[in-house]
């Protein structure tokens, strides 16, 4: 038998960082439209605290079916969600979207077969490429929530298209810029917007693998769809529907234009994640974690933008 680094990590190292067995999840629906749910992420890093569960999710019923808009961090929280989403609507779930690679939206999806799980080809890509070393980092940070939760990949490819359940039409979105892959829905009959993380609301944008130009371009075009409230991938509910990519918007430009005057001005990378955060954006959570996690993500890239080495053409 051979084990995976993640294997000893969640069988024997990660016992002592988490002597006890973790909690269940509390999966609590919060009706937002008709027939769809929000339950909501906490508004934090991952963490033991709080097992990871940090993503939105929202149930919709169909005349098909149950359909999930994510499936959290582990196979643990996907299981209790499935009960909660199948018990709130009385059918059983025939679809799961992943919006994206990151771990706190879809590691669960080993909970569900994985024909009825659906990304685009890019997250799909990327999770094959990627996933195990996000898994791996799960197992580390948050212990035995994350027991039995194996990488399993998306069964089903999907295109920018509609897909009809039972006369529910859902429109997907395929989109980029939070990653290289970024899935949104639109649901015509309540005119809900699930943004998945190309959306923040109150709570500071991450961006571990972040493209700001082109997340600048995908926020414009949610914006101009119709739409009603939006799901953001983190933080609360936005019912007007424009709040919430305004913000998003607003601050990866600030966060830009900062960072990049940073370089210049020569400032290393403990000095730019100390800078001032506008007060406009200091009842966002976690926005100083953020900006000094963005700070690791971008700062070499602007830094090799904006400091060529002389002799390179």
């Amino acid at each position: 038998m051979i084990l995976s680094r993640r294997s000893v990590l969640g069988g024997m190292a990660v016992l002592a960082a988490v002597p006890a067995q973790a909690a269940d999840y509390a999966i609590v629906p919060e009706p937002i439209g008709e027939g769809v749910w929000l339950v909501r992420g906490a508004d934090e890093p991952i963490e033991a605290g709080n097992g990871g569960a940090i993503a939105n999710i929202a149930i919709i019923a169909t005349p098909a079916g149950t359909v999930l808009w994510e499936c959290g961090p582990s196979i643990r929280y996907a299981r209790a969600l499935r009960q909660a989403a199948e018990q709130l609507t009385g059918k059983p779930v025939v679809r799961v979207y992943i919006s994206h690679l990151h771990p706190d939206h879809g590691m669960g999806l080993a909970a569900f077969d994985p024909a009825i799980v659906a990304a685009l080809p890019g997250t799909i890509d990327a999770l094959r490429a990627e996933g195990q070393g996000y898994a791996d980092g799960m197992y580390r940070l948050l212990g035995d929530w994350m027991r039995g939760t194996d990488l399993v990949l998306p069964g089903k490819v999907i295109a920018p298209e509609e897909e009809d359940f039972g006369g529910r039409r859902l429109r997907l979105l395929g989109l980029s810029g939070h990653s290289g892959a970024d899935l949104a829905l639109l649901d015509p009959q309540t005119g809900l917007l699930l943004g998945g993380d190309l959306i923040f609301h109150d709570r500071a944008p991450s961006t571990p693998t972040a493209d700001l130009g082109k997340w600048r371009t995908s926020l414009d075009q949610l914006k101009a769809l119709p739409h009603k409230g939006v799901v953001p991938g983190h933080g609360s509910f936005d019912p007007g529907g424009t709040v919430a990519i305004d913000q998003t918007h607003d601050w990866i430009d600030w966060l830009e234009a900062t960072l990049t005057q940073a370089v210049q001005g020569g400032l290393d990378m403990v000095e730019a994640g100390e800078l001032p955060i506008p007060e406009r954006f200091t009842r966002m959570a976690a926005a100083r974690y953020e900006l000094q996690r963005s700070v690791s993500h971008l700062y070499p890239g602007l830094e090799a933008k904006l400091m060529p080495r002389v002799d390179v053409p």
